[in-house]
């Protein structure tokens, strides 16, 4: 709904997954079709009642575009430039301090991930310049991706940078920044796979999903534009595809389905999908 990086960008799960993967010199075992499925734009969401937050946000926005900051934290993160990662702790909650409460999912790297007990990646740096701005403390929640809307909504959190695709129908629970990232969706396959080789464009792509049944399984990520681009969505302007959506807690437990055989492909953004596939092949 919100996309290559060496092992230490991903989560304890995704560390896992390598092991399992990658020992041994072990051949490649998934890979991405590069055929741009959507095109999306990623922005931050805040509270409908917090225009003053919002133009901070759309102020800090501005001038990491002008100064090219932007490019930079965005390059920096799909690199290998490892040792300028910035990691930041959670914090803790405290209403008699001027804080600002993040909602995000992890993993979703290069946008968010941990490094042990810490939390980095794109959308946490510029968290922490927005907060410095604010001069506010920064804290973190971590949540299911599902649920990072509703918590800027009830006012759980202030804002939501979790790698969020800007639509009418998230409009309806908070108001967007501007956009900062342009995304789009791709199809993740086991290695050697040859569904989609032939195609060069995302209308091919789609007419064999298109002639597919409910016998294929596709995976996703709960809450994301991969379900809804499979699923379908007439807000989004998505018309699915017949075959059998399954949604997971993260794109890299869908990943880990499809070479477990548990599923055929997964749908996810691009950005993720470079990172969970390089770092599944090492």
């Amino acid at each position: 709904m919100k996309k290559i990086i060496s092992i230490a960008l991903v989560s304890i799960m995704l560390l896992s997954a390598i092991f399992c993967f990658g020992s041994c010199g072990q051949q490649d075992v998934v890979e991405y079709v590069q055929i741009k499925l959507t095109d999306e734009q990623y922005a931050y969401g805040v509270s409908k009642d917090d225009p003053e937050l919002l133009a901070t946000v759309n102020t800090v926005l501005a001038e990491l575009k002008a100064n090219g900051k932007l490019n930079e934290i965005v390059n920096k993160y799909f690199s290998d430039d490892k040792d300028n990662y910035k990691t930041f702790s959670a914090g803790v909650e405290d209403s008699s301090k001027k804080q600002l409460v993040v909602a995000t999912n992890t993993p979703f790297s290069p946008f968010e991930f941990k490094i042990g007990d810490k939390y980095c990646g794109i959308d946490i740096e510029i968290a922490s310049i927005i907060a410095e701005r604010m001069g506010a403390e920064l804290v973190i929640k971590d949540m299911n991706f599902d649920a990072v809307l509703t918590a800027v909504e009830t006012g759980m959190a202030d804002i939501v940078m979790a790698g969020l695709t800007v639509s009418p129908e998230r409009e309806e629970q908070v108001t967007f920044s501007d956009t900062y990232y342009n995304a789009s969706q791709v199809i993740i396959v086991k290695a050697g796979d040859t569904t989609f080789a032939e195609c060069t464009t995302a209308a091919q792509v789609e007419a064999i999903l298109n002639a597919m049944d409910n016998n294929t399984i596709i995976g996703y990520q709960n809450g994301t534009t991969g379900g809804l681009y499979v699923e379908g969505d007439d807000d989004w302007g998505f018309a699915g595809f017949p075959v059998t959506a399954k949604g997971f807690d993260s794109a890299v437990s869908a990943t880990q389905a499809l070479v477990n055989g548990q599923i055929d492909f997964v749908v996810v953004d691009e950005g993720p999908a470079q990172i969970i596939v390089k770092s599944m092949n090492n």
